[in-house]
């Protein structure tokens, strides 16, 4: 089996050739879980100064995501925007995705010129040219490192919320929905940071 591709920094040399001088990366983590935040990060990596070990973070185990994480803050400029459970109720999750994308390009400290954002799809209303890059997080490097903060600030967002609603897990499922995490709302009830519009949680309160 051939090993994937570690992500690179082609997309970002090939946009600063047609002139952009701010490429920033953009990713998010929390579309599928039944709870908690969706949420997204904005990164634009200097590269003069590129952290190792970025790789798509579903790909690195907790510690070495740490271990990134902290060495992405300590030389990027960073953004990180959130959508709250509410929120994701009244717009559904795909705007509030783009929500959050939005949060967090707007969360940097230097106005990007170029957004090279993961998926398929490209949130309305951007401020400047971007480009949506499929399964980006395994091969662009800026996106890889928004991965990494995303999905390492989200977890800890889901710990927190896991010490001031214990028995679902949280810590450990970040609010998938996992065998546990269903028991506990059939024995413990929706929590306040439930998404409702989601069909598990909105079958039990409208069976």
């Amino acid at each position: 089996m051939t090993p994937a591709a570690e992500p690179d920094y082609e997309h970002e040399r090939l946009a600063a050739m047609q002139g952009a001088r701010r490429v920033v990366g953009v990713d998010e983590v929390g579309r599928g879980p039944l709870c908690g935040p969706v949420t997204a990060a904005a990164v634009w990596l200097d590269p003069a100064a590129l952290p190792a070990g970025l790789a798509d973070s579903k790909r690195l185990s907790a510690q070495a995501r740490e271990r990134v994480f902290a060495a992405i803050m300590a030389s990027a400029d960073v953004g990180i925007g959130h959508a709250t459970p509410a929120e994701i109720d009244a717009i559904n999750i795909l705007q509030a995705t783009y929500l959050a994308m939005q949060r967090a390009i707007a969360a940097l400290r230097v106005p990007p010129d170029h957004l090279l954002i993961d998926g398929n799809r490209l949130p309305p209303a951007l401020q400047c040219p971007a480009q949506a890059v499929v399964k980006g997080d395994g091969r662009v490097l800026s996106i890889a490192a928004a991965s990494i903060i995303a999905k390492v600030t989200r977890d800890a967002i889901m710990a927190e919320l896991a010490l001031r609603y214990p028995g679902y897990g949280w810590e450990v499922n970040a609010g998938y929905p996992t065998k546990r995490h269903k028991n506990a709302i059939a024995d413990l009830g929706i929590t306040p940071e439930h998404r409702r519009s989601f069909a598990p949680i909105r079958k039990i309160l409208c069976p």
